[in-house]
């Protein structure tokens, strides 16, 4: 009897309400594959409206990045999240990387899971 492959991680970053909205069916969709296993990062690039839209579709991020700060410019909020990005996918070791959109979250995502060689999707 062989053993069944551990579900492949799959890493879904969402930092504004647009993101949350146009990727609740793809975390629903990964939720529900046996092959696959979601790992959703907030980055709250805003905060409030994120928030209310991860609720109304039950989404809870597994990790809670909490980077936006009051006053804080998109420049520094982009440094900040590319730093702890690489950290969380250095700890989480994610097999894939999916986001969504034009942001700053999307942007530092994306070259932070480059630099980690992830394979990135964009939906």
């Amino acid at each position: 009897m062989s053993v069944p492959p551990s579900p492949k991680r799959v890493c879904l970053v969402i930092g504004t309400r647009p993101e949350a909205i146009k990727m609740a069916p793809v975390v629903d969709a990964i939720r529900a594959h046996p092959a696959l296993e979601p790992l959703v990062i907030a980055t709250t690039q805003h905060r409030e409206m994120l928030t209310q839209a991860l609720d109304v579709f039950g989404i809870v991020p597994d990790i809670d990045l909490g980077l936006m700060q009051n006053g804080q410019n998109l420049g520094v909020f982009t440094s900040r999240a590319m730093a702890a990005l690489t950290e969380t996918f250095l700890a989480h070791q994610p097999d894939f990387l999916l986001v969504q959109g034009d942001t700053s979250t999307v942007t530092a995502a994306c070259l932070a899971g480059f630099y980690q060689g992830i394979p990135i999707g964009h939906v």
